[in-house]
């Protein structure tokens, strides 16, 4: 099955999901979301990012995330790594805590931050979980509304701004805003575009056009990878140590990142399932965050 589609560039907003594996919860206490929170405070930091809304359920997550260097997968790569490395250390366990890659959707700003935002903090009220979404201690909405002081990587200028120019008033519109529509629930999902794409028409062939580019640039570039690129043997031929596990990731991220060899190639010249290649240059990726 082919990967989902990432559309990527400087100033690109995103509602972004990841669920639990086999659909288990992804917080065991209240301990777990906090050092997701600080995971998610560390990542938007060193990756330029704005979120600009959060809610954490049980088994799944919401962000909705701005990235001025259009670098959401790499960021992501962080996250759920980095958390998952915490969460398999404090509970001894072992393996995925995420169903596979994380979702996103591709928004237009002005047309729909306003209305998603929304929509994020009131799934603990959708799923019956409280009445309101200020009962909710792990979303945006407390923050926004001014009820608690919003934590250092949260945003809420933009949203904020749609209310008006005084802080005090802005909250309060929110507040209501906010509560319309627990009164009347009505999804902002029949304005999906692709499956990926939240906006409108104008928007929708400008993303269109990027993807088309895109496509014809990705096969450019694959194609100069390809040529000149060494041999697996030569790559690997710098190895000191067999047992070297560090030096032999950081080999397979150059083999597959710079030189563009598939996980399968990379595993049949090392005698290891390609899963394994795919865990090494996560893992190498999510150590070099952590270095940052």
């Amino acid at each position: 099955m082919a990967r989902p589609l990432r559309i990527e560039y400087p100033g690109a907003l995103y509602h972004v999901t990841a669920r639990g594996n086999r659909r288990g919860v992804i917080y065991e206490d209240v301990k777990d979301r906090h050092a997701f929170v600080e995971v998610l405070f560390q990542v938007v930091d060193r990756n330029n990012w704005l979120c600009h809304a959060y809610c954490l359920m049980d088994n799944h997550y919401h962000l909705i995330i701005e990235t001025p260097d259009g670098n959401l997968s790499y960021g992501m790569r962080n996250l759920n790594g980095m958390y998952t490395q915490w969460y398999n250390r404090r509970h001894r366990s072992v393996g995925h805590i995420f169903q596979g890659r994380f979702k996103s959707i591709i928004v237009e700003k002005d047309s729909y931050l306003l209305e998603l935002s929304r929509y994020v903090v009131l799934n603990p009220v959708r799923a019956g979980m409280v009445r309101e979404p200020g009962e909710w201690e792990w979303s945006s909405y407390r923050a926004t509304a001014g009820l608690i002081d919003a934590p250092e990587f949260l945003t809420t200028e933009w949203l904020l701004s749609q209310f008006g120019t005084k802080k005090a008033v802005a909250r309060k519109m929110y507040r209501s805003f906010v509560m319309e529509r627990v009164k009347n629930d009505e999804s902002i999902w029949g304005h999906l575009k692709g499956r990926f794409i939240l906006g409108g028409s104008s928007f929708i062939d400008g993303i269109r056009g990027m993807i088309e580019e895109r496509k014809e640039t990705h096969e450019v570039v694959r194609n100069e990878r390809l040529v000149g690129r060494p041999e697996l043997s030569r790559i690997f031929h710098r190895m000191q140590k067999s047992d070297d596990i560090a030096q032999r990731n950081r080999l397979i991220h150059e083999a597959h990142i710079r030189y563009g060899y598939t996980l399968s190639e990379i595993g049949k010249h090392l005698g290891i399932h390609y899963s394994t290649v795919s865990k090494a240059v996560k893992g190498f990726e999510t150590r070099n965050a952590l270095k940052r």
